[in-house]
């Protein structure tokens, strides 16, 4: 092997041992058995825990989402049928959780965790929780501002945080009924929320009952382009070329617009933790199929490169200025600062919040599944 080839390969290692310490640290701090019922398990929302937040009083959905989303990554990185078992708790302790239903009132988030579960079922049964999920986000669609699905039960909001999981998520499943609907939703975020001067999406609209839209909130998360980006990826490996264009767009204005000498902006704590993660997903995803989408174009092979050197400085900079603690590595919402240690549960800092934490496992499960693709 080649002084470069072998230099390939010891990253790879490298980038796979940082992601799974950062697995053992969430494992460590946030794992804990729901209710202390035998055979279940869900991320605890804060470390060092609240009495309210350990009686699970306190949860986070959307979390649990990411947390089973980042096992899955773990076991694709290093299979562990340890792992699998703790990924079949967590499944079932969502449900179990979530008043023995699978899906949520907010569109999005249940959306994010049809993804997950969609994922999972190749390792764990999720017996028909994405078919209940799907069967709600296929009637969330209305005509009010030309189309789209609202972003949760009785809210006036229509944006990307739903329509963009939902419409991978359509997409995934392959049927053609659910495919024309993916498809109409990815064409009413293109035609509704692009900002032309940049080429980001804006996160959505507030709508009147009359459909007239009231007011257009005019922000760019890094959440909501990477499930746009993945929404360009899906649809133009369903067949349709123009989508691919629309993701290299996507990928250069990230790069232009959302991150700091090549570091993904934070985005603060609660969900704001999340929001880079999810995006370095797709970046991965895009770094690694754009290419071939395209039948190998010179510009696809540049937002390839782009977003692959986002994901690696992100990396880089997340785990130089993780902290330490019991468990593993810590880290912060913004991964060009150091991060803090919590002192107790009254430490309210971003830090002790399992967003963070899935935030940071997610861009080291990203560079990891990079390096390995070489």
């Amino acid at each position: 092997m080649s002084s470069m080839g072998n230099d390939i390969v010891a990253s790879a290692r490298l980038w796979a041992a940082r992601a799974a310490v950062s697995e053992l640290g969430v494992q460590a701090r946030h794992l804990r058995r729901l209710w202390a019922q035998p055979g279940t398990l869900l991320g605890v929302d804060g470390w060092p825990a609240t009495r309210s937040e350990r009686l699970y009083r306190r949860w986070n959905y959307w979390a649990q989402a990411h947390l089973i989303d980042c096992m899955v990554d773990a076991q694709e990185r290093y299979p562990n049928p340890v792992r699998v078992s703790h990924l079949s708790r967590i499944v079932r302790s969502v449900r179990l959780r979530n008043g023995r239903r699978w899906a949520s009132d907010d569109y999005g988030d249940a959306a994010f965790m049809g993804l997950a579960l969609l994922r999972a079922s190749a390792l764990v049964p999720v017996d028909d929780a994405v078919k209940e999920i799907v069967h709600r986000l296929r009637y969330a669609w209305t005509d009010h501002a030309g189309g789209g699905i609202w972003s949760r039960v009785g809210e006036d909001f229509k944006g990307v945080r739903a329509n963009g999981p939902a419409t991978i998520l359509l997409t995934r499943l392959g049927d053609r009924v659910d495919l024309q609907q993916a498809r109409a939703m990815a064409e009413w975020m293109e035609d509704h929320l692009l900002d032309e001067t940049v080429g980001l999406l804006w996160v959505g609209l507030h709508v009147n009952m009359d459909g007239e839209v009231r007011e257009m909130v005019k922000e760019a998360y890094t959440y909501t382009q990477g499930v746009f980006l993945g929404v360009c990826l899906e649809l133009a490996a369903a067949g349709d070329p123009v989508w691919a264009e629309r993701a290299e767009r996507t990928v250069i204005a990230i790069s232009e617009h959302l991150a700091n000498n090549g570091v993904l902006r934070g985005h603060g704590g609660g969900d704001g933790g999340l929001y880079a993660g999810i995006l370095a997903r797709y970046l991965a995803l895009a770094a690694l199929r754009l290419p071939a989408l395209t039948g190998f174009s010179v510009t696809a092979i540049a937002a390839s490169e782009i977003a692959q050197q986002l994901v690696m400085t992100s990396a880089a900079a997340a785990w130089r200025n993780r902290a330490v603690a019991r468990g593993g590595p810590l880290y912060g919402p913004d991964w060009t600062l150091p991060a803090r240690v919590p002192r107790s549960p009254r430490h309210t800092i971003p830090e002790r919040e399992l967003s963070a934490q899935l935030g940071g496992w997610m861009i080291l499960e990203a560079a990891a599944l990079l390096e390995r693709s070489r």
